[in-house]
């Protein structure tokens, strides 16, 4: 129901299944699903995002992270998707978003490239993941966003939502990020301990 809401809502469409935009080329990168609107509504009940905010969705797909974040935020925007179908999905969306709310061009964008290929801009402090690739990419990432700290001193966090164990360690093992908040999303969480966001924050 909250699929339909807020895809009307937002003059959007982003409803699909993990075999939509064709299998990867990579077995470093996971299928395509979207976060669920539900659980976007969870987290941002306890995480707050400021319009001054850029957020980074790795893995956006269709968007659908980005349209919430600046309808409800006014937070700026960055999509990277790898599939070109989903990426060009998410495009034709953002002209339907903009198109209806008369605003947010200048905000959102959206790049088809590989995750590790995106450079990190030194706008970008809020970076998001829902496991969409494996640990040596994700090592990548995370290593580009510390190198772009350096040059450009701000607060970064990471959002992960489904977080796989192999994240976490690398992070809380390698990294000096340190947990923040973590937000289970309620008669999931019992069923699937997985059903959770972690919010890290880079420690100076």
């Amino acid at each position: 129901m909250k699929e339909h809401y807020y895809d009307k809502l937002f003059n959007i469409k982003t409803k699909g299944d993990r075999h939509e935009g064709g299998s990867n080329k990579s077995l470093h990168y996971h299928p395509y699903e979207p976060t669920p609107y539900s659980a976007l509504e969870e987290l941002f009940r306890h995480y707050e995002v400021k319009s001054g905010d850029r957020v980074v969705d790795f893995g956006c797909g269709k968007g659908r992270l980005n349209f919430y974040l600046h309808y409800f935020f006014h937070a700026s925007v960055v999509g990277v998707e790898m599939n070109e179908t989903l990426f060009h999905a998410a495009v034709e969306n953002c002209g339907s978003y903009v198109g209806k709310m008369k605003k947010g061009q200048d905000q959102i964008q959206f790049y088809c490239c590989l995750a590790e290929e995106y450079e990190i801009d030194a706008r970008d402090n809020r970076f998001y993941f829902f496991n969409p690739f494996s640990i040596q990419v994700f090592r990548k990432i995370v290593n580009h966003i510390l190198l772009s700290v350096e040059k450009a001193e701000r607060e970064i966090e990471l959002v992960l939502y489904y977080p796989s164990e192999d994240y976490i360690y690398f992070l809380e093992g390698q990294t000096s990020f340190e947990l923040k908040a973590e937000v289970i999303l309620p008669y999931l969480y019992e069923h699937n301990p997985n059903e959770r966001f972690l919010i890290y924050q880079l420690e100076y």
